[in-house]
């Protein structure tokens, strides 16, 4: 599980660093209306994806040093929040469908658990 959690680390930090990239330079050229407040969006999705990239490795990291399953739980609490917080936002970007703004406030609770439950899992090491 440790490597799993590193390997998600690795990933969503290239990914958001790409995303965060394709945002500042690409993404105004394809957004049409309320380019603004969308570009906006992309920044707030790319900035907690990043963040929590480095969560998920901190995550990790708590696996091997921690006894329970906090850590472990925090791993896909980061990932689902990840998926739900910053894709809908993305997605949210790229189409303009604002109703995938309800999918938001989900990630974003998924992260809270993540958080949560690194607290737990440090409260636990030896």
């Amino acid at each position: 599980m440790e490597r799993i959690a590193f390997l998600l680390a690795g990933a969503n930090g290239l990914l958001a660093v790409a995303l965060g990239a394709f945002g500042a330079h690409g993404l105004q050229r394809v957004l049409v209306e309320d380019a603004e407040k969308r570009l906006q969006w992309w920044q707030t999705a790319s900035h907690y994806h990043l963040v929590h990239a480095l969560a998920l490795g901190l995550a990790g990291y708590l696996i091997a040093r921690s006894s329970g399953s906090a850590a472990t739980v925090a791993v896909w609490a980061f990932s689902a929040g990840i998926t739900l917080f910053s894709g809908s936002l993305y997605v949210m970007t790229l189409t303009g469908i604002r109703a995938l703004g309800a999918i938001t406030p989900i990630g974003g609770l998924g992260l809270l658990v993540g958080w949560g439950a690194v607290i737990v899992a440090a409260w636990r090491m030896p």
